[in-house]
């Protein structure tokens, strides 16, 4: 007999619920995307930020997934990246625990449920990777909401988006683009100075 699906390993959970989100994007839009289009999808993403991160904020982002976290534009970013994956739902649960820890008492009960609902639950419209373990702790966490009943499912997709995803995010070409972009910022300024100095020394002479 069938045991569940909290029998199963995390990986084997994984690859099922990337292959049913493969499957809803492919239904959704069957024509495949190349890689140029792929391209043109990330620099379309990172244009649509509110600002180009400058190039201390792309290197604070290389030395820690805390960093991308802090920046407003660090995680507008990273989220472009993983909707590339098919994987924005961690990213949208765990802003989602963050704006939960500053609800009301009042309101806890309600928003618990929204969460768990969109991201927890057995088939949600976002759902998350979790084990079943963690599933089901959070299940009981929500039926007596408090400000850390979301506290463990959070703190895995956290580690699932750094030892992960992150790791995957600095080898992409959208931060090979920033990072190309601010040199070739820094060459021209370089080469408009060197401009300016000639016509100053032509001047003098």
């Amino acid at each position: 007999m069938c045991k569940g699906l909290a029998t199963l390993p995390a990986t084997c959970l994984k690859s099922a619920k990337d292959i049913k989100h493969k499957i809803s994007f492919l239904l959704q839009k069957p024509e495949p995307q190349s890689a140029e289009q792929k391209q043109t999808k990330e620099k379309t993403s990172i244009s649509a930020a509110k600002r180009v991160p400058s190039s201390a904020e792309v290197e604070k982002w290389k030395e820690s997934f805390v960093h991308v976290l802090s920046s407003e534009v660090g995680r507008t970013v990273f989220t472009s990246f993983l909707k590339s994956e098919f994987s924005e739902e961690n990213m949208d649960f765990w802003l989602a625990c963050e704006d939960y820890k500053k609800t009301p008492p009042s309101k806890l009960a309600t928003k618990a449920k929204q969460i768990y609902q969109q991201y927890v639950s057995a088939d949600a419209p976002k759902e998350v990777n979790l084990d079943g373990s963690t599933r089901e702790e959070t299940r009981q966490n929500v039926e007596n909401a408090c400000i850390s009943c979301f506290d463990e499912a959070q703190n895995m997709i956290y580690t699932l988006m750094e030892k992960d995803s992150y790791r995957r995010f600095l080898k992409s070409k959208m931060i090979q683009d920033l990072c190309q972009d601010k040199s070739n910022s820094i060459q021209e300024k370089k080469g408009c100075n060197c401009a300016e100095n000639r016509q100053v020394l032509a001047g003098g002479a």
